[in-house]
C-alpha cells in the first residue's frame, strides 16, 4: 500500500495504543502461570498477535475477549511449530523459553528477522543443553532441555535477550545467575519484563547487572491491564512540537516504559546538547524529524545498536531525512540533523513501522506531499494508525 499525504496540522484527541511490549511480557507470563490469567488490553498489533500465537502452538488455550485476552495456561505436545512474523520480541523471549519447557520448536521468522541478530543469546542457551540449528530458509530448529547455571549477556546488543533469559530461568530446577557486561543499554525494557514477573509473583534478586533468579512458580494474579504505549504515542508529540493540536489519552505518566522520554527530549532538541537514544532507540525517528524544526542543528549520540532495528535505522532514517529535503550528517559517534524546511518526496517505509509513522509526521509540515511506499507497516505495533492520523485531519490518497 502506497499512500500520499498532503501538508496539513493535526488536531484532536486519540486514544494511546496498548503498549505492545508490555502486552508480549504479560502474555507470556499468563501462559506459564498456574490458573487464567484476564488480560485488559484494548487492541491488538501484528507483533502481538504473533506472540499470541506461539503461545497457543506451545499449549495455552488464549481466547479473544472484548477488552482483550483470556489466557489459559496448558502443555501442549513436545513438538511444535512457531510462526513469530517479524517481532523480534516474540523470537528473543520464546527461544528460551521453549527450551526451559524442553520442547522442540520450530521457529518461522519473516521479513528482516532472520537478519538481526541472536548472538551471543544463541551461544549462551547453546552452552546450557540446547541446540539451535538453521532448518531451511529462515528457519531455526531449536532442541534439548536449558539447563539452571551462570548465564553471561552483553548490555549493548539487545535487552531482549535478557528479558527472553529472565523469562525463562524460574521454570528451572534449580538456581541461575545472569551477569550483564558492559552498559545496560535499552535497561528500561528490561525493568518492564521485572516488573511482570513481579505482577506474577515471580521474584528476582537484583545486585547491580547481577540476576539471581531461583525456581518459582507464576501465580496468575487474576486480572491485568496493559497501559497506554508512549513509543506510538511519541508520534503524535512529535507532531505537537511541529505545529499540530492532539491530546493523547490513555497514557500513565508515571509508567516505567522508557519511550516515556519523549516529552523531555523534545525540549532538547536543537539546545546545543547532545540527545542520548542508546536507552530509547525507537524513539530516534520521530526525534530525527523533528529536530529538522529545531532552531539550531541536534546530534543524537548512542545510536550504534539503530542498524539492528526493524530496518538499519541509521540507514532509514538519514534517507528520509534527505529525501524530504533536510540535512543529517554521521560520523563515527553521532548523528547530526539541521534545522531546514522539509520540501516533500517519496520515502519508503524498509517495512519499518516507524520509519512510517516519522514520515506522516514529517508531512504535516512539508512545503509539498509526501508519498509513503510500503506505509502499511504501521501494522506491525499500530494497525489504526492511518484511521487515527485521517480522523485528526490529515489528508491522504492511496496512490
Amino acid at each position: 500500500m502506497n499512500l500520499r499525504l498532503y501538508p496539513t496540522s493535526l488536531a484532536g484527541t486519540v486514544p494511546a495504543v496498548p503498549a505492545k511490549s508490555m502486552a508480549h511480557r504479560l502474555l507470556i507470563c499468563g501462559a506459564l502461570a498456574d490458573a487464567p490469567t484476564r488480560i485488559l488490553c484494548g487492541g491488538t498489533s501484528a507483533d502481538i498477535e504473533a506472540t499470541v500465537n506461539c503461545l497457543q502452538a506451545l499449549g495455552a488455550d488464549i481466547q479473544r475477549t472484548p477488552d482483550g485476552f483470556l489466557v489459559s495456561p496448558g502443555v501442549g505436545q513436545p513438538e511444535h511449530t512457531l510462526y513469530c512474523g517479524e517481532s523480534g520480541s516474540t523470537l528473543r523471549f520464546l527461544l528460551p523459553v521453549a527450551a526451559a519447557l524442553g520442547h522442540q520448536s520450530l521457529f518461522h521468522l519473516e521479513g528482516r528477522l532472520g537478519q538481526r541478530p541472536l548472538s551471543p543469546l544463541r551461544e549462551e542457551l547453546s552452552a546450557h543443553g540446547v541446540s539451535i540449528s538453521v532448518s531451511g530458509k529462515n528457519q531455526l530448529l531449536l532442541t534439548g532441555q536449558l539447563h539452571p547455571g551462570c548465564y553471561t549477556l552483553p548490555g549493548n546488543v539487545s535487552s531482549q535477550f535478557m528479558s527472553g533469559l529472565l523469562l525463562a530461568l524460574p521454570l528451572l530446577n534449580g538456581m541461575s545467575q545472569l551477569s550483564v557486561t558492559g552498559t545496560m543499554e535499552s535497561a528500561p525494557y528490561v525493568r518492564m519484563t521485572l516488573a511482570a514477573l513481579e505482577t506474577f509473583g515471580v521474584p528476582v534478586c537484583q545486585e547491580k547487572n547481577c540476576f539471581t533468579i531461583y525456581p518459582s512458580p507464576y501465580c496468575s494474579p487474576g486480572v491485568v491491564s496493559v497501559e497506554g504505549d508512549w513509543s506510538n504515542a511519541a508520534f503524535w508529540y512529535g507532531a505537537n512540537a511541529l505545529g499540530s493540536r492532539i491530546a493523547v489519552t490513555g497514557l500513565n505518566h508515571d509508567s516505567i516504559q522508557g519511550d516515556r522520554a519523549i516529552l523531555s527530549c523534545l525540549s532538547l532538541l536543537g539546545k546545543g546538547l547532545p540527545v542520548d537514544v542508546s536507552q530509547i532507540p525507537d524513539l530516534f525517528p520521530i526525534l530525527a524529524v523533528v529536530a529538522t524544526g529545531a532552531e539550531n542543528e541536534t546530534s543524537f549520540v548512542g545510536v550504534a545498536r539503530l542498524r539492528l532495528k526493524e530496518s538499519d535505522r541509521i540507514l532509514s532514517v538519514t534517507n528520509l531525512i534527505r529525501s524530504l529535503g533536510g540535512t543529517i550528517k554521521e560520523n563515527d559517534e553521532a548523528l547530526t540533523v539541521y534545522p531546514t524546511k522539509l520540501q516533500g518526496g517519496v520515502i519508503h517505509s524498509c517495512n519499518d513501522h516507524r520509519i512510517a509513522m516519522a514520515a506522516a509526521v514529517a508531512a504535516t509540515c512539508c512545503r509539498e506531499s509526501v508519498t509513503i511506499l510500503d506505509a502499511e507497516a504501521t501494522a506491525k505495533s499500530y494497525p489504526g494508525f492511518w484511521s487515527d492520523y485521517t480522523a485528526l485531519g490529515g489528508k491522504i490518497e492511496e496512490v
